[in-house]
């Protein structure tokens, strides 16, 4: 548990400590966001805020996974795993992706940075190669994540062949940074709901690491993971990261955490929902980004078909700010509904535990 809280203590302080020094290099070399023309007119204000934020967060998760393994070395003498890697590799792959769009966006002074294909081709590399690296196993004939669907344990009678859980699992990545994107639009909102999925996800992988089936003591209902306390130092760090950039990022934003944060966030929320055998509890957890993503595609479907629009603006939150809402009513009030949707994923996955102990 000391480790757990050495994780979130230092991605939370880095974060907190390192963005007031990204503010000002970032800003010294004019690295400011570039703001839609056709968005709400109270955002035209925040142009020129440094963006590229995201390079922190990526930095503090990285910062705090390996500085807690030091202190399991020292304790316990445990090392750094496959699984903790692979989740790092795909933070920081995409985190990279995003990085290559937010410098396009201020090396060419507009608000589109990479196009739609060199972005989705950015994302296949690093998720495919997350999916396949995943399904090697180790010694004991564990892999990293399954070829089994799952909710909130693997499903044992849908299992896919591992071409489709590749193609699958490239789809969900891309899907859930992509949806982290979309919501990152208003100040410290994307970073607020991060901040309680990751807060999940430390309780789901540390309640898999009581319960694991490799231990001596695994009752029925266990969980067969690989490597679940080094997911929750991920997940930990990934958390405390998010509060640390909240500080900074929260209304009035001093800085945005760009695509180079809200990429790799979003792949690491996927990476963490399939290496816990979460895959689709994700989708309940993140029920806010999901919903905003589903507000974009249903615009654009049905504004495609009729030439009409159903709602004010896309993504989500834009609507709500043309329909008179205060940004910080619709930020608060999103985080609210965040909240309850990680109470209610949390509740499913703890009822799921229950039906095994007969309580």
């Amino acid at each position: 548990m000391k480790s757990v809280l050495v994780a979130a203590a230092v991605g939370l302080i880095v974060s907190i400590l390192m963005t007031p020094l990204a503010i000002k290099a970032f800003r010294r070399h004019g690295f400011g966001q570039e703001i839609r023309d056709d968005g709400p007119e109270s955002h035209l204000a925040k142009k020129g805020t440094p963006t590229m934020g995201g390079t922190v967060m990526v930095l503090a998760t990285v910062l705090g996974y390996l500085v807690a393994h030091l202190f399991l070395i020292n304790q316990e003498g445990r090392g750094v795993t496959a699984t903790g890697l692979l989740l790092l590799f795909l933070l920081i792959g995409l985190g990279t992706v995003g990085f290559l769009d937010d410098y396009l966006k201020i090396r060419y002074r507009r608000s589109l940075g990479l196009n739609k294909t060199a972005k989705l081709v950015g994302q296949l590399l690093i998720g495919l190669t997350f999916a396949v690296l995943a399904l090697i196993e180790d010694g004991n004939g564990t892999a990293v994540a399954t070829t089994t669907v799952s909710f909130v344990r693997d499903i044992a009678p849908l299992t896919m062949p591992a071409f489709l859980f590749c193609a699958v699992a490239y789809l969900f990545i891309a899907g859930f940074s992509n949806a982290v994107n979309l919501t990152d639009g208003l100040d410290g909102l994307a970073a607020g709901c991060s901040a309680m999925v990751f807060a999940s996800y430390v309780i789901i992988s540390f309640w898999q690491f009581g319960h694991d089936c490799s231990s001596a003591l695994a009752i029925e209902g266990c969980y067969t993971v690989r490597d679940p306390l080094d997911v929750t130092l991920v997940a930990a760090s990934a958390m405390g990261a998010c509060l640390g950039f909240l500080w900074w990022n929260t209304s009035p934003a001093r800085i945005f955490m760009g695509d180079t944060g809200s990429l790799a966030l979003g792949g690491l929320m996927a990476g963490l929902a399939i290496v816990t055998r979460t895959e689709l509890l994700l989708v309940v957890l993140g029920g806010l980004f999901v919903a905003v993503t589903l507000s974009v595609v249903i615009q654009v479907a049905f504004f495609r078909a009729t030439r009409r629009r159903v709602f004010r603006m896309a993504p989500l939150h834009h609507h709500f700010e043309l329909a008179g809402w205060a940004e910080n009513t619709v930020i608060v009030r999103f985080w609210l509904v965040t909240g309850m949707a990680v109470a209610f994923g949390l509740g499913l996955f703890y009822a799921d535990w229950l039906s095994f102990t007969g309580l």
